[in-house]
């Protein structure tokens, strides 16, 4: 594996015993993750986390009076801390602190991109804050349980999270409730029109139907002072028409900060801008970005198909190649910019055209660690089926439930079945769940894996619907075969 590029000072020989320590667990935890031979145990990982761990002690001795100094070991550190906490991940430990090191590296990522492009949603500071929020929530109820050194190094990686999207709000504090939802559509149609120029064909036509969204756009935010381009108007005629508009709406409609009025005109502008670009262009990239786009569009489609088939083939540590190979990526740019073999900075086209897709992928991967279950992989199988079956049981009753108990048989049998899905060398086939709990615990082999309340919960969720719907069913059936009085004949009818 090729470290991210980063500047190297030299080694201190002291180090080097812990360096070469450390590139040994990396080598074991890439191990880890290869062997689909079977799941990730908890022991293997928990191991070579106090492995780690012990390494930063020793490394913290020694650098009582260099604290910020970086190189190699730090580099190397850093990727065992990202594969230990997707490995924590994997085994269903989401809620521990070490599984907080992957969380926050991918938000310091986007927070430093959100802050370089200056446009981005409410929406998406809002989501990036709530993971905030529960990684210090899991980091606090560890202080008893894991090192000062693990629990130093996350809070102040959470600080300067917490510090960044201090300042993206503030930048947008300016905006109005009543243009606060003209920006959010500018943002989602610059996105949407970069995602149209990642297309294997270039689609004319939506991109046409985006301009046509941006015009309308541009016409509601006139009363505002708000133009595009302000050669748009010309004759006097235009001039004073601009002007009576501009009094019409003072009172309904008054002018916003400067901050935001700049703020939504020059992402307008940018809109109009990269839209006229895009429709020269048509998705055609100059052939010295041409691999770095190509690598870059085929990490965003794996992790897109990732995102479709989580549940069933994700297993987080597979995560850590596409963060390394973002990393090395991203970190590549020079004062932000790509550059090609000869060291030529990128034009707007490219730049724009790969950092769109930089960005989504980073996003995309913060995705499915936020929709990461604290399930270890080893109950997964069972845990995936009975979320099947939860939903389909959801949607009977739903659609008014079942009109015979009988009907619920292949629904008891899918709890069956769901369980017979776990069968693997380590497990013996087993014909009921009450066979495979052992003292309320479900075990697999001699462990007994992470997410046993997530499972257990979602198990009894599943019978309380059957026996609701069972239930229902039985009371339609008895009331049907009962005919009330009233309709029975003359003795049944009332004087009115």
């Amino acid at each position: 594996m090729t470290d991210s590029p980063a500047p190297r000072i030299p080694l201190d020989p002291k180090e080097q015993p812990i360096l070469d320590k450390l590139l040994a667990v990396r080598t074991n935890l890439e191990l880890l993750k290869q062997d689909r031979s079977t799941y990730v145990k908890s022991q293997d990982v928990i191991g070579l986390y106090d492995q780690v761990i012990e390494q930063v002690e020793i490394l913290n001795q020694i650098r009582t009076t260099k604290r910020l100094e970086q190189n190699r070991v730090d580099t190397v550190l850093d990727d065992c801390f990202q594969l230990v906490s997707l490995a924590y991940m994997t085994i269903g430990k989401n809620h521990e602190a070490p599984a907080v090191y992957s969380v926050i590296s991918t938000v310091k990522r986007l927070l430093d991109h959100l802050e370089e492009a200056h446009f981005y949603s409410a929406k998406d500071l809002e989501a990036i804050g709530q993971m905030l929020h529960n990684a210090r929530r899991y980091m606090d109820r560890g202080k008893d349980t894991y090192t000062p050194s693990l629990l130093t190094l996350l809070e102040a990686r959470i600080q300067v999270c917490e510090e960044s999207i201090a300042r993206l709000e503030l930048a947008h504090s300016h905006l109005t409730p009543d243009l606060s939802p003209k920006y959010e559509k500018l943002v989602s149609i610059l996105r949407s029109l970069c995602a149209c120029n990642t297309r294997s064909k270039f689609p004319e036509a939506e991109v046409d139907e985006f301009l046509v969204q941006l015009k309308e756009l541009q016409t509601e935010l006139r009363p505002y002072g708000i133009h595009a381009f302000s050669e748009e108007r010309e004759t006097k005629e235009e001039k004073l028409t601009e002007m009576i508009e501009k009094l019409t709406f003072t009172q309904e409609n008054p002018e916003p900060a400067p901050a935001a009025k700049d703020l939504i005109e020059t992402l307008l502008r940018r809109n109009f801008l990269w839209t006229n670009l895009m429709k020269e262009r048509k998705g055609r990239i100059a052939p010295a970005f041409q691999d770095i786009y190509d690598k870059l569009l085929s990490i965003r489609n794996k992790l897109e198909k990732l995102s479709l088939t989580q549940a069933w083939s994700l297993r987080e540590t597979d995560l850590w190649n596409f963060q390394r190979q973002l990393d090395r990526i991203d970190e590549a740019r020079i004062d932000g910019n790509f550059i090609d073999a000869l060291g030529r900075p990128s034009e707007l086209y490219e730049q724009r055209t790969l950092l769109y897709l930089l960005r989504k992928s980073y996003a995309l991967i913060f995705q499915l660690i936020v929709s990461s279950e604290p399930v270890s992989e080893a109950l997964l199988p069972i845990y995936n089926q009975l979320t099947t079956l939860r939903k389909c049981l959801l949607e009977v009753k739903k659609l008014g439930g079942v009109s015979s108990p009988r009907e619920l048989y292949p629904y008891s049998m899918k709890v069956g079945r769901s369980i017979h899905m776990m069968s693997s060398a380590n497990v013996r086939q087993l014909n009921s769940i009450d066979n495979m709990r052992v003292d309320g615990k479900f075990v697999v082999g001699d462990d007994i894996p992470d997410g046993q309340g997530s499972v257990t919960q979602l198990l009894e969720e599943c019978f309380e619907l059957a026996y609701e719907l069972r239930n229902d069913a039985e009371d339609s059936s008895s009331a049907g075969e009962q005919t009330p009085a009233s309709e029975s004949g003359p003795e049944g009818l009332t004087a009115a």
